[in-house]
């Protein structure tokens, strides 16, 4: 088990942290940090560095800590409020498969990442070599709290975009 956890680890974290290079650094063909800010900008998010640093390191620093696995229930909240975010902001409107630019694959990534952050990184981790392991309650208080970032994030960004629309309407 603790091999097959290896092995999702590091698929699944390097992908989430090669996807938040490309929204941080512009690496693998992605559009850089400034871009990611002025795109969260024009999605109605009020204070757009923010929300653009913290998704961006969600991904980046939660999919590295995610593979190594360190910190694995923290780096895997990270990613859930980060996949949390992209499923109900970006994606939910385009329904479930993401042929349709749905929002099937981050809505994996956010199960997978939970999943593996309930039950442990395994015997081939950094938490496993440290003896790190957080309680389950505390856990599920550092993914509710995440939950209601995420949650703030949204509600504030869709009344910016309704303010907007209604100023832009009169």
């Amino acid at each position: 088990m603790s091999f097959g956890l290896l092995i999702l680890r590091l698929v699944v974290g390097l992908l989430i942290a090669g996807h938040g290079s490309q929204k941080l650094f512009g690496w693998f063909g992605g559009s850089g940090f400034a871009k990611t800010v002025g795109m969260m900008k024009s999605q109605g998010f009020k204070a757009p560095r923010l929300w653009a640093s913290l998704g961006s390191l969600g991904e980046f620093g939660g999919g590295l800590f995610f593979a190594l696995g360190l910190l694995t229930p923290l780096a895997a909240i990270a990613i859930v409020a980060s996949m949390l975010m992209v499923v109900v902001k970006f994606h939910w409107s385009k329904g479930l498969w993401g042929a349709k630019g749905g929002f099937e694959y981050p809505l994996v990534l956010l199960v997978v990442t939970l999943f593996v952050g309930l039950v442990g990184a395994g015997s081939y981790s950094i938490d496993a070599l440290i003896g790190f392991a957080l309680p389950l309650p505390v856990t599920l208080v550092f993914l509710l709290l995440a939950i209601l970032v995420v949650a703030v994030g949204v509600m504030q960004s869709r009344q910016r975009t309704q303010d907007t629309s209604k100023q832009m309407a009169a």
